[in-house]
């Protein structure tokens, strides 16, 4: 299955490997699923079904003028898992993906999912408020959403160097594996780029972290600059009863590519329980 349609009729971009128990792959900001392609061709080699799509806006999915509220992504996910027919599934959510799947657990009541994986995802609330005091403070984002106006291809450039934990001492990946996920980056609208940060640094994940009701998995890198461990998924292992919570030392926020082996080992390692 190629694509899926949505309720607005949204195309949607779908890679579905294998065959087995379906694992739904939900990728970060400003990326595609193709972030998702070492750890679901891991998953189709171990017996599972991989199931990894391009978020609307991004990547090789149709780009609409709206739909990039969270309600809107969750009935994506939601569509997504529907008309492929994932029964039993694991949705697995990195970044703003992890929002995907709050979002699903609770307006959808987590149907047809039996276990749940956030990966460095930006969970509970990103924006400081009064009772928020670890957020990040909005004219953060206000700067960041006017550098992606201004220049966005210089803005990616150094946004992905913090992504990946590139410093002046240290230098996890390729050259060639950052000029990629500028390029992967430029393929979404820049109306999906800044519609989808407004949506993951406004939204407050906290009333829905009680809607998880099955065994979640929380993996976060201790030293991620984009969305600190301190503000989010210490916060949000508080607030889901059935989470097991593994933090990587020294790992940055684009963990599916520094640490590939070890979040492969771990998410087959929670797949077999």
């Amino acid at each position: 299955m190629p694509s899926i349609i949505t309720v607005d009729q949204t195309e949607l971009y779908v890679k579905d490997w294998g065959s087995g128990q379906p694992v739904i792959l939900i990728h970060g900001w400003p990326l595609s699923s193709d972030t998702w392609d070492d750890q679901a061709m891991a998953l189709a080699q171990a017996g599972y079904r991989a199931i990894a799509y391009d978020r609307r806006g991004f990547g090789r999915s149709s780009q609409p003028w709206s739909g990039y509220d969270y309600d809107t992504l969750a009935d994506d996910l939601a569509a997504v898992i529907e008309q492929t027919g994932a029964k039993d599934a694991v949705i697995v959510g990195f970044s703003m993906g992890g929002g995907e799947v709050a979002r699903y657990m609770s307006r959808h009541k987590g149907k047809s999912v039996v276990k749940a994986v956030l990966v460095a995802a930006s969970l509970p609330y990103r924006l400081k408020t009064s009772d928020n005091p670890l957020g990040a403070q909005q004219a953060a984002f206000d700067k960041t959403a006017q550098a992606l106006k201004d220049d966005r291809p210089q803005f990616l450039a150094g946004f992905f160097e913090k992504f990946f934990g590139v410093t002046p001492d240290a230098k996890p990946v390729s050259d060639e594996l950052l000029a990629w996920a500028r390029s992967v980056s430029m393929q979404a609208s820049l109306k999906a780029t800044l519609g989808c940060a407004k949506s993951f640094t406004s939204t407050d994940f906290r009333p829905e972290l009680a809607a998880f009701k099955v065994p979640t998995l929380i993996i976060h890198g201790i030293d991620d600059q984009i969305v600190p461990i301190d503000a989010s998924s210490r916060l949000t292992a508080k607030g889901i009863a059935s989470s097991t919570l593994l933090e990587y030392a020294g790992a940055p926020h684009g963990l599916f590519a520094t640490h590939k082996a070890r979040l492969t080992t771990d998410l087959l390692e929670f797949l077999g329980h």
